[in-house]
């Protein structure tokens, strides 16, 4: 032991104070396990909290009131330009972090949870140390260890000329761009999947011109066309410019701007932008940690390799969150938090959902859960599956939003529900109820039979299954027509 070292012996330490990490320090203080949660920030919540989920859904949400102003003209209703005050938006961004962030707190004082702050790491699978610049190490030996780290951006130092260049602020990943420095005249956006488009849309929402540049031949890679297709067209608006199969070979901080080499149709050898954003998809924070000193395994990713229970090849050390894997989702994270506190206190529990929701906060917004149709054909698995276009929608045309559709995956013999994706306004909030219909086997009748409010979105839902329904009948229909009769 080091001079000066505090010892504190606990039944579980979670290192990370992110979704999953403060929700599994909840839930097991909540079933009597004595918790110390450590967290190199000095406020809990993670990256989530500070420099992803709620940040930039504030900005979307400033961006989205400043497009309804815009656009209200179409109903009549006619409004000066909106003025932008920066420092007035920021702050109230980190209002709203900070108040969310002092309320982990208040509950994990009142469960009896110990915070500390610092960066930790394993000396062996039975023992974390815990520095913090300025204060005395505290090493912690425990029982049980929960390791909810998060993750980074993506970095890619080979395309910057200048090492130095790497720190400039003009170039920037997804925490720099979440702080709103400044709005710039011109923005290139280094990749088209969620994160580049969400602030994509912010920065054009503000005022950039903002141009994409995506090295796949579509938007939002892996994700079902049908859905893609509404948003690419408003953002083909949204945007000066959207770049596919093109990539971008070079990035140089010229004092004025940022040179920024180019390869793809159409494009020329390079441009000037004021700012650059990288957003090319994170990476699991598995290193620094000290794993090398426990029987953790990591695979070539970077991620932890766990069991259904989330425990990894270390039994005293489970994992959960972006380092157990993919989805990178902060929801994912919270349920296997749920999940390990229930293993350690002795509960059967697993991570075994069938559906986790993904949704991308654009305008319009895109949700979906269970299997899609281009997985299923990938697969071999014959699927059914029927849209209902929002046009046809009351509610969508009340609300002036036309643009979108409901699809629903079913299993064409047991009419089961196997997916479900929606494109348009609040479709976040929308696809909870397909969630629950996957997770309780339900099949298309139920979605039918549960009577949805009108007029809502909400029944897109019904309306979509109710197309789907009507298909299979019509089928059997005509199969029973091919049968030969007999008298």
């Amino acid at each position: 032991m080091v001079v000066g070292e505090m010892v504190q012996e606990i039944d579980l330490v979670v290192i990370g104070a992110g979704p999953g990490g403060y929700t599994a320090a909840l839930r097991a203080a909540e079933l009597g396990i004595k918790v110390i949660l450590v967290d190199a920030m000095p406020k809990p919540g993670g990256v989530c909290l500070h420099m992803g989920c709620i940040p930039s859904k504030s900005l979307l949400h400033a961006a989205e009131v400043i497009n309804t102003a815009q656009s209200a003209a179409k109903f009549g209703l006619h409004f000066e330009k909106p003025k932008l005050n920066v420092d007035e938006l920021r702050t109230w961004k980190v209002s709203v972090t900070d108040k969310l962030a002092m309320g982990i707190v208040g509950m994990c004082k009142s469960a009896g949870v110990e915070i500390i702050n610092g960066n930790a790491r394993f000396e062996d699978n039975r023992s974390v140390r815990v520095e913090k610049d300025g204060e005395s190490a505290t090493r912690i030996k425990f029982k049980h260890a929960i390791v909810a780290t998060g993750s980074r951006p993506v970095a890619l130092p080979k395309l910057f000329k200048k090492e130095a260049d790497m720190q400039s602020p003009r170039i920037m990943d997804s925490t720099g761009a979440l702080k709103i420095e400044e709005v710039p005249k011109t923005l290139l956006v280094i990749g088209g999947g969620y994160i580049g488009l969400e602030l994509g849309s912010v920065y054009a929402a503000l005022g950039s011109e903002v141009t994409v540049v995506e090295m796949t031949d579509g938007l939002l890679p892996g994700v079902d066309r049908d859905l893609v297709k509404p948003l690419a067209t408003h953002l083909a608006t949204a945007f000066k410019a959207i770049h596919l199969s093109s990539k971008v070979t070079s990035l140089e901080d010229t004092g004025s701007g940022v040179k920024v080499g180019l390869e793809g149709k159409d494009l020329p050898e390079s441009m000037t932008f004021d700012r650059v954003l990288i957003a090319v998809g994170r990476v699991p924070n598995t290193d620094g940690i000290g794993l090398e000193n426990t029987s953790v395994e990591i695979d070539k990713h970077g991620f932890v390799q766990i069991d259904a229970t989330c425990r990894t090849a270390d039994k005293r050390i489970l994992a959960i969150g972006d380092i157990s894997g993919q989805p990178m989702l902060a929801h994912r994270a919270m349920r296997q938090g749920q999940v390990v506190a229930e293993v350690l206190a002795g509960r059967k529990s697993s991570f075994d959902n069938r559906a986790i929701p993904a949704v991308v906060f654009t305008e319009p917004e895109i949700a979906w859960c269970g299997i899609t149709e281009t997985e299923a054909k990938a697969a071999g698995r014959e699927v059914g599956a029927a849209k209902f276009p929002w046009s046809a929608s009351g509610r969508a045309m009340t609300l002036a939003e036309p643009v979108g559709s409901t699809k629903v995956i079913y299993d064409p013999e047991t009419t089961q529900v196997l997916g479900v994706g929606m494109v348009g306004p609040r479709a976040g909030e929308l696809i909870a109820e397909a969630v629950v219909a996957i997770e309780m086997g339900a099949v298309l009748e139920d979605l039918i039979v549960a009577i949805h409010p009108h007029p809502t979105l909400s029944e897109t839902v019904m309306e979509a299954s109710m197309t789907a329904m009507s298909r299979i009948e019509r089928n059997r229909n005509r199969e029973t027509e091919k049968q030969p009769t007999h008298g």
